[in-house]
């Protein structure tokens, strides 16, 4: 995963202090009210002992790019990659193998009802 979508970043646009709760909401793909509310129901449980490495995190992790994705669909499917990416890689081999079937029956048709491009495709083959 050498991609920079794949990677962690700080995300000062939808982030209140230092970004570090919107980019792990951002990475792992949950709402980023609910790390919020873990980060500060963590703190309480640990006696306020997560702020250190919540600053540190800030001032060591990159600030998000600002044109990281195109739209929402790409931000979701790198968050199914970081979470899983073999589930990934099936499900794009299962939306590949759906075109290429498709693909099949669409050049079917057109074959079978155009005997000049069927032999054309026969003699590039």
């Amino acid at each position: 995963m050498n991609s920079p979508r794949t990677k962690f970043y700080r995300d000062k646009v939808n982030g209140k202090l230092m970004g570090v709760c919107a980019g792990i909401a951002d990475y792992t793909g949950v709402n980023s009210l609910w790390v919020r509310l873990g980060f500060i129901g963590l703190n309480f449980m640990t006696g306020f002992a997560v702020l250190l490495p919540y600053f540190i995190i800030g001032l060591l992790a990159d600030k998000k790019p600002a044109q990281l994705y195109s739209d929402r669909q790409e931000q979701q499917f790198w968050q199914g990659v970081r979470q899983s990416p073999t589930r990934t890689a099936r499900e794009v081999r299962g939306r590949l193998r759906e075109i290429d079937r498709r693909l099949a029956e669409v050049e079917t048709f057109y074959v079978s009802s155009n005997p000049r491009l069927s032999a054309e495709i026969e003699r590039l083959r």
